[in-house]
């Protein structure tokens, strides 16, 4: 015979685990509740330019999918570092995030004293997507080709020059780059903006400029720029017949700019886990893949731990190009 002792632990046990049970629904409801409120988006630079466009087109679309606002919240400052404090210094609670990029891992090794350990000190999501600079001549200019180019900086040391934006940009960094590992005498030149590098290679003052697709479209469009390769490792789909760098007489050599998302440390992997998965579903779509070629940018997603890992990479590469091109530390 059954004791009532029996009975009363038997209903005990059944109680214990329907609270368990019930725990543990309202836990996954609560989960896939995120977001349940706007969600805030930090990026290091002003409007209007590629990141911030690319990275609205993302937002609008990470809204769409997870039923809340993603607002780009603009901070643009020196190195970038404003826009890693708000970040990092945030709640870890998934409604501050913030774009890191290859200009992040720049800043990281340029400046002396960079407040932050990047690597330590936030968490990655996923990667956003790719773009690679562009080195472009004068349409009129001698040099049809980069090995026509390479050859005549090597037949007259020091009489050619490169045009850049900003001493310590990834433009800048790149041009750097390729001087030093294609061995040649050439002056670099940085200019304010890049109208300006445009004017100074249609005035003859320059013979050959770096920067990224989406400023140089209009010039390459209308025929005054000619580009002659791209600093990616492959031929890019928005312009076809150009070859990178690397294949154009220069081995080895590889830039590859990116954009990602970040979010404080301490974030809960369930919310970086949604995020991921709703970022990978977004940069399929056909629409963001158009648009984001149409600035010359690959879209591609990543996992957290391989945006970790470039970023650490990068932050490397810079520094020993840094080091290596004798620039002062900011």
């Amino acid at each position: 015979m059954t004791s009532k002792f029996a009975i009363t632990r038997r209903s005990f046990s059944t109680a214990v685990l329907a609270a368990a049970a019930t725990l543990g629904l309202r836990h996954g409801a609560r989960a896939q509740a995120y977001p349940s409120r706007p969600v805030r988006v930090i990026l290091p630079f002003a409007a209007g330019g590629v990141a911030d466009v690319t990275s609205r087109l993302a937002a609008e679309k990470l809204g769409d999918k997870l039923g809340q606002r993603f607002v780009v919240e603009n901070m643009p400052g020196p190195g970038g570092i404003a826009a890693a404090r708000a970040m990092i210094t945030a709640a870890p609670d998934g409604y501050t995030l913030g774009l890191i990029t290859n200009g992040t891992a720049i800043s990281a090794a340029l400046y002396k004293q960079f407040p932050f350990d990047l690597v330590k000190e936030l968490m990655p999501i996923s990667a956003l997507g790719n773009f690679e600079l562009v080195f472009a001549a004068n349409a009129e200019s001698p040099y049809k080709t980069l090995p026509e180019l390479l050859k005549a900086a090597r037949a007259a040391p020091g009489t050619l020059n490169i045009g850049t934006i900003a001493v310590g940009s990834t433009q800048h960094l790149g041009a750097e780059l390729f001087r030093s590992s294609a061995k040649l005498d050439m002056q670099l030149i940085p200019y304010k903006s890049t109208p300006d590098v445009t004017i100074g290679l249609l005035r003859n003052d320059i013979h050959l400029m770096v920067d990224f697709y989406a400023a140089m479209r209009a010039g390459l469009s209308d025929g005054k720029l000619r580009a002659l390769a791209i600093s990616g490792p492959t031929k890019a789909s928005f312009l076809p017949d150009v070859p990178p760098v690397a294949d154009a007489g220069v081995p080895g050599y590889e830039v590859l700019s990116w954009n990602g998302l970040g979010a404080p440390v301490g974030t809960p992997q369930p919310i970086i886990d949604t995020l991921n998965k709703a970022i990978r579903e977004v940069l399929a779509m056909p629409d963001v893949i158009k648009r984001y070629q149409e600035v010359g940018i690959l879209a591609r997603a990543s996992s957290p731990e391989e945006l970790r890992t470039r970023l650490a990479a990068e932050i490397k590469k810079w520094s020993e190009v840094i080091d290596s091109a004798k620039l002062p530390r900011l």
